[in-house]
């Protein structure tokens, strides 16, 4: 299911069959998030739609992972700063058989390991606990120093939102990053252009976002992030690469609400509920179909 790119293969470029499979996980993905969000009655739409297919492509092709083994210790690891997208991850990692596919149904309820903010100390397939934005990558980089100590072969992903970019521990980070030569740390910055307060730019703006990563001794790349054929092909080969001496940035340009237009045109959708008729809208839309 997830497969390790040889270095030494060149065929970096996904298949159609797989791209077809990516495209029904991401969509996977969105439908979940609305069927999880009934059952808390609140969550956060459109910050895991502009993910969806970030996600599809690591967790079901990319990364070294192990089905049903989700503590394996040669497993690629991922942390995430905006952990409020946890919504969108916790079909996978059931979908993975990191933990029963049960545990989604009571998700948010009393008793359920399965909270907002993703905590692993709870959730089987949870690298990094998250909800305090700006933290997520001091902890890859000390999961990407770790592997120095314990002769595991894996890379770090992180997952940053665009906003997250504001806060000084990520550059704190970034900087340490090239310092220790970290070219197993992969950072992907959702760059969708919204935050909570509204328009990223308008809070603080943090462009020219990638001249800065370069600066801080990067390798950077910019990609549409719902481009499955470019977000795929971008990230087996950052992963395959064996010949950077840089921790490599992503920044994957994409659209907040992706999939469901009236959420794309509302910045409000950050977090929501949609009632029954909103909804009927977006699964008839995610699934290709009009209403």
């Amino acid at each position: 299911m997830n497969r390790t790119i040889d270095p030494k293969d060149n065929g970096c470029f996904p298949s159609d069959e797989i791209v077809a499979r990516l495209r029904e996980r991401a969509r996977f993905i969105r439908l979940e998030t609305i069927r999880l969000t009934e059952i808390a009655k609140t969550g956060h739409y459109s910050s895991v739609f502009s993910a969806a297919e970030v996600f599809a492509a690591l967790y079901y092709d990319v990364m070294k992972l192990r089905p049903g083994d989700p503590r394996w210790p040669g497993r690629d690891r991922f942390t995430i700063g905006k952990g409020h997208a946890a919504i969108g991850l916790y079909p996978v990692f059931a979908d993975l058989g990191f933990f029963p596919k049960e545990w989604l149904d009571d998700y948010t309820r009393l008793g359920s390991p399965l909270g907002d903010h993703p905590d692993m100390r709870k959730v089987p397939g949870v690298d990094f606990s998250s909800g305090s934005i700006g933290h997520a990558l001091s902890n890859g980089l000390g999961m990407a120093l770790a592997q120095r100590w314990t002769g595991e072969d894996y890379r770090v992903f992180c997952m940053m939102g665009d906003g997250e970019m504001q806060e000084g521990q990520v550059w704190e980070a970034a900087l340490a990053a090239k310092h220790h030569k970290l070219c197993n740390l992969i950072a992907i910055i959702d760059r969708n252009g919204y935050q909570l307060d509204g328009r990223v730019d308008d809070v603080m703006t943090i462009e020219p976002l990638a001249d800065k990563w370069r600066a801080f001794g990067w390798e950077v790349h910019e990609v549409d992030g719902h481009d499955l054929v470019a977000v795929t092909e971008l990230l087996r080969r950052v992963r395959a690469d064996l010949e950077r001496r840089t921790p490599c940035c992503i920044i994957a340009r994409t659209l907040k609400g992706k999939g469901v237009s009236y959420m794309e045109t509302n910045p409000g959708w950050h977090l929501g509920y949609l009632d029954p008729q909103d909804a009927t809208a977006a699964i008839a839309e995610i699934n290709g179909k009009e209403i």
